[in-house]
């Protein structure tokens, strides 16, 4: 096999042109193989492969900067880059990142896993480059869906005044382009690109800045004529308005075309932007088909591409189903409510309101600041939109969170999915913050559901209140399976509910804490314990009446929560008691203060000691002695 002696991108330069497509072909196999045992991002790696080999067979040198927005397209840049005796661990506890790390491998040369980074980061090291007066090719790799991204625009914006030799590939799979105007604007690539055109281009503005007086005036003569010559047949070019010099659209997945074209705009100083056409899933005929559905996809049977079966039985219905069920339920009451998302609909459970309201859906791409502002003017005119937006990503909008919506006081419910630990996508998307950065915000209405029907309880609360921005946050998982749904009432805001009396020891658990917790009282009760347990439900405003009972110092209060330790909702306990200068010790359960790697869900927890067998434990050595000797009259 071919990829059996690649380590490095020289290996892939050496081969000859016409034996890069099986080298391509090789990696498919590779990628599918272990995405079906492992789960991953299959249809947008498979569709860049031909791309990944051709970029790293022109531009083999190490000094050569090669980044790829979001990162879940370079399986196939992980393969080339001495990585393929690990690729095995892809997703793994310990293995190869999903997403790109600086820390995995020299070429990764910039960590990736929200989009939109690419060609920002690509001008810094371009910069870089320039300012020490070094030669070198920096690349910026980003998918089609980026382009919807306001940071981009930001950035090519920024461009024309950064020399050097930047490219950006725009890796298009999902654009279409007429045949007559696809076949004019790949003659002229053709044209353009050539080495004679180059050359007679380049030598005839130097020549032509040299003529005393009619110098400037003959070159922007000649800069017309050929901006004429190509808009004659073609719309004007977007990015040729920014100060790039535009090139395609050309097949992505013909190598040997991509190898002659990179070659020939290696030459090129300044900004250069090369659009490829590429199909996602390409290779994986059911990946092909369905590119959406495996996008970020569990283990698959190798031959259907069916989902593997977990051997658990059928899993009880996920927070986000709860919450795409009960959207739809309170759209059809309340016609005020109106649905955004940021190019997620289908993984915010949107899918359903989108099909039953397209005219109250809106998806507005990637681009959360956007999506919060927009959110905030429906909000200023009357309407209940509703922002269904991951955890990790909402924290690109803070400022509009900010600044749009809670300094003006406007009813947004933010729809947080993915909150807590994700899993195997590893810590660029983990939400393991927002309770910190939401809780900071005042006049923020934080809710946390420890259960589906609580989330629907809230989500109807949410509809129903007027006083400023809410949030509800809730994890990627099952929830807790209950067997009747609850109909959808209003909560008083800022009150929890007490789901067993006790004494001594009392569990307050805020969010979907809230099953481990239950198993962690019932596990002290059968060790001669009398716990409470309390569902917080809010982390702001805190239900400062219930915790104010609590006033024997000899008590201990657990807090329990899938979030980060700072400013979430053990350490709001924390204050409250403080100011109050009187009360209960306090123990804080929450997840560390750090970058949470990847693994699956229940491993992760139960290494964060947030599985029943974490809690009891800690509980246990806070109390110290007195739980020994509690356990030892049991006994007895």
């Amino acid at each position: 096999m071919l990829l059996d002696g690649i380590r490095t991108p020289q290996d892939v330069a050496a081969l000859p042109v016409e034996a890069l497509p099986f080298l391509a072909h090789e990696i498919r196999e590779e990628i599918i193989q272990v995405c079906s045992l492992n789960g991953g991002h299959l249809a947008a790696s498979l569709g860049s492969v031909d791309l990944a080999v051709a970029v790293h067979h022109v531009f083999p040198e190490e000094s050569t900067r090669l980044i790829w927005d979001t990162g879940h397209q370079a399986y196939a840049h992980k393969l080339l880059t001495g990585r393929r005796d690990r690729f095995h661990t892809l997703r793994r506890p310990g293995g190869l990142s999903g997403f790109l790390k600086r820390s995995e491998s020299a070429y990764d040369h910039f960590g990736a896993g929200h989009a939109c980074t690419a060609i920002s980061a690509a001008l810094g090291f371009s910069r870089g480059a320039a300012l020490r007066g070094e030669q070198r090719q920096t690349i910026a790799i980003l998918g089609d869906g980026a382009a919807t991204g306001g940071m981009v625009y930001e950035a090519i914006n920024n461009a024309r005044a950064h020399a050097g030799r930047l490219m950006v590939i725009l890796n298009d799979n999902e654009m279409s382009i007429s045949p007559n105007v696809g076949s004019i604007s790949r003659i002229l690539t053709r044209l353009t690109s050539t080495r004679t055109f180059l050359s007679l281009e380049g030598g005839a503005w130097r020549a032509m800045g040299r003529i005393p007086r009619f110098g400037t005036r003959l070159r922007a003569l000649a800069s017309r004529a050929k901006f004429g010559l190509k808009h004659m047949v073609l719309p004007s070019n977007f990015f040729e308005d920014f100060g790039f010099k535009y090139y395609g659209p050309l097949d992505g997945h013909d190598i040997p075309l991509l190898v002659r074209t990179l070659k020939q705009l290696s030459r090129i100083e300044g900004p250069v932007l090369l659009h490829v056409l590429s199909r996602k899933g390409k290779g994986c005929s059911f990946a092909e088909s369905n590119p959406a559905k495996y996008h970020g996809f569990a283990p698959f049977v190798l031959e259907t591409g069916a989902k593997r079966p977990s051997g658990e039985g059928p899993s009880p219905i996920t927070y986000t189903q709860a919450f795409g069920d009960a959207v739809v339920e309170l759209a059809e009451r309340d016609e005020r409510v109106v649905a955004i998302t940021a190019a997620m609909p289908e993984g915010t459970g949107l899918g359903p309101f989108a099909e039953r309201f397209p005219e109250r859906f809106f998806d507005v791409g990637i681009a959360e600041p956007h999506a919060v502002t927009f959110a905030a003017g429906l909000a200023a005119d009357g309407l209940r939109p509703v922002v269904a937006i991951y955890s990790t990503f909402l924290q690109r909008a803070f400022d509009q969170i900010v600044h749009d919506v809670a300094l003006q006081k406007l009813p947004v419910i933010f729809a947080i999915d993915r909150a807590g630990v994700v899993g195997e996508d590893g810590p660029t998307h983990h939400g393991v913050l927002d309770l910190g950065y939401l809780g900071m915000v005042p006049g923020m209405v934080v809710m946390a559901p420890g259960d589906e029907n609580e989330l629907r309880r809230m989500l109807a609360t949410a509809v129903d209140y007027q006083g400023g921005p809410i949030a509800l946050r809730y994890p990627r998982s099952a929830a807790l399976g209950l067997a009747e749904t609850a109909p959808l009432e209003t909560l008083a805001i800022g009150k929890s509910r007490r789901l067993r009396d006790g004494r001594d020891i009392h569990l307050w658990s805020l969010g979907a804490t809230l099953g481990a917790a239950q198993k962690a009282a019932d596990q002290l009760v059968a060790q001669g314990f009398a716990p409470s347990l309390v569902d917080a439900r809010f982390l702001a405003p805190l239900d400062e009446e219930a915790l104010a009972a609590i006033v024997e110092p000899t008590d201990l209060v657990v807090t329990i929560e899938e979030n980060g330790p700072v400013g979430g909702f053990g350490e709001a306990v924390l204050r409250f008691y403080r100011e109050r200068g009187q009360g209960p010790r306090v123990l804080p359960l929450t997840l560390p203060h750090a970058f949470v790697q990847q693994g699956k869900r229940p491993e992760l927890l139960a290494q964060a000691g947030l599985d029943a067998d974490g809690i009891v434990a800690s509980i246990k050595s806070a109390l110290g002695h007195l739980a020994e000797q509690r356990a030892s009259g049991q006994q007895q």
